[in-house]
């Protein structure tokens, strides 16, 4: 399909962060191309990727193609080719233009992928991926952390860990994964117990969090983010 056209196949999400659980996780695939990429390559990436054709083996694959100029030049937008969600446990879902999801997802991902990435084929994602400035990423963790702050986007155990996740890498720089900053929150923010709570909500079933002490702390991250 894409051919010469392919720059870089990379595994990511918690795959690269060395926290993939196959019972909860899902497989994060990024690649990137020279343009152009039609839209009949689009479907094809589509019917050779999607869960009937290729199963995939855990919750479901979360594909996004990116173009050359999107991976190698500073942005917060979203900037996409192809966004592909597919598999069992996954509604099927595919846009293949930027604007019917939300944005965030896509640069924080860039973000994580430049540094912990795994490249399936081509070069290390940091000679591909640009480095975001923290001003450009600053807008997007707060529209993520406000997107968590709706009831019903998210399970509140998730809410809670990435909320982790982006106290951590407003603080210290670092993008790590959601055990590790959970681990990390446990001495740095005001609720540890919820954190653990959450945390313990990925391993067992387990009661669900109070939605006015996640929302509290969702409310205490996102003002810190300003």
């Amino acid at each position: 399909m894409l051919q010469e056209r392919l720059l870089g196949v990379y595994a990511a999400g918690s795959f690269g962060l060395a926290d993939f659980d196959p019972a909860r996780s899902d497989l994060d695939v990024f690649a990137v191309s020279r343009s152009p990429v039609s839209r009949a390559d689009k479907r094809a990436i589509v019917d050779r990727l999607r869960h009937e054709q290729l199963p995939c083996p855990t919750r479901g694959l979360e594909f996004v193609l990116y173009p050359e100029e999107t991976a190698r030049v500073p942005t917060n937008e979203a900037g996409f080719l192809l966004n592909l969600n597919t598999g069992p446990g996954m509604e099927f879902r595919v846009d293949e233009h930027p604007g019917a999801v939300e944005r965030h997802w896509f640069p924080l991902d860039r973000a994580v992928v430049r540094v912990s990435g795994v490249a399936l084929t081509g070069p290390q994602p940091s000679e591909l991926f640009a480095p975001i400035p923290r001003e450009l990423l600053l807008a997007v963790v707060r529209e993520s952390l406000l997107w968590h702050r709706e009831p019903g986007h998210t399970g509140d155990d998730d809410a809670v860990l990435n909320a982790c996740r982006s106290l951590r890498w407003l603080r210290e720089g670092a993008w790590s994964s959601k055990s590790d900053a959970a681990a990390w929150a446990f001495g740095n923010v005001a609720d540890p117990e919820l954190v653990r709570e959450a945390l313990a909500m990925r391993r067992v079933e387990a009661p669900r969090l109070d939605r006015g002490r996640v929302e509290a702390f969702l409310d205490a991250v996102i003002h810190e983010v300003g």
